[in-house]
């Protein structure tokens, strides 16, 4: 009972979500649970005394935002957008239960085909462009060449170029399997790795150009700067991505006369 006579919500505090997020979403941390209920993802009840508390459905919102950034890439907005129309009924089920995101078993994505607004199904997405432990997960020359279905004379031609390179330690993380499992299907196209150099060259400039606008945030004080800082880098990954897709599109057409 609380003082007011008033039966006190049940509920888990902030350590203990922690606590249940972590085997799943190891990367997670309290300052960027409490930067998702400064956003409006997630609204915990609070105590007389203003302590946060938790219930089943806060935690399974919790689960469904970082399931859709880390599995899906999808920038908070559009994540808040499918929370609002489940809220309204408009879920799923639409019965206003979260909206269910299917956890991909640990595979590689392969490309697949461009969707409506220019972006491109299957290409890492904007959360990759901050660190988590999958992405930075040890991966073996051994394991690059067979997840990849490249040949060790290719893989030396992407280390000579500056698409992949390993740690002093000798291994890659899966974004360098992803890059060399892309740069095979394009070699089926006649392309070849020392014809991706620009490419290297223009990705370096756009993180060049991201980092002068997040690195601001990542110093400044406060408990959710670096949760700021991470969706302001997903979020400007994800336009930058698109706007390279559209300029590709643009030019092919004009190739082609489209």
């Amino acid at each position: 009972m609380t003082a007011a006579g008033r039966p006190q919500r049940e509920g888990l505090s902030i350590g203990a979500v922690l606590a249940q997020l972590r085997p799943d979403f190891p990367d997670v941390t309290i300052s960027k649970i409490r930067f998702l209920e400064s956003e409006g993802l997630v609204r915990p009840a609070r105590t007389p005394s203003g302590y946060r508390q938790f219930g089943p459905a806060d935690v399974e919102r919790l689960r469904f935002v970082l399931s859709a950034q880390r599995d899906h890439y999808l920038p908070l907005k559009v994540i808040k957008k499918q929370l609002d129309a489940a809220d309204r009924g408009g879920g799923n089920g639409g019965d206003g239960t979260v909206p269910a995101v299917p956890r991909p078993p640990r595979k590689l994505v392969a490309i697949e085909s461009s969707t409506e607004d220019g972006s491109m199904a299957g290409l890492p997405g904007p959360a990759e462009f901050v660190p988590d432990p999958e992405s930075e997960a040890r991966v073996t020359e051994d394991d690059l060449l067979r997840e990849s279905g490249i040949d060790e004379p290719m893989l030396n031609e992407l280390r000579q170029y500056g698409l992949v390179k390993p740690t002093a330690a000798g291994f890659y993380d899966t974004d360098a399997v992803r890059i060399a499992r892309t740069v095979r299907k394009m070699s089926d196209y006649g392309i070849e790795p020392r014809h991706l150099r620009a490419f290297r060259a223009s990705a370096d400039r756009e993180v060049g150009l991201v980092e002068q606008i997040i690195a601001p945030v990542y110093r400044q004080r406060g408990a959710d700067a670096k949760a700021r800082a991470d969706e302001l880098g997903r979020e400007l990954a994800a336009l930058s991505v698109t706007l390279h897709t559209l300029l590709v599109k643009t030019g092919i057409r004009g190739v082609t006369g489209g």
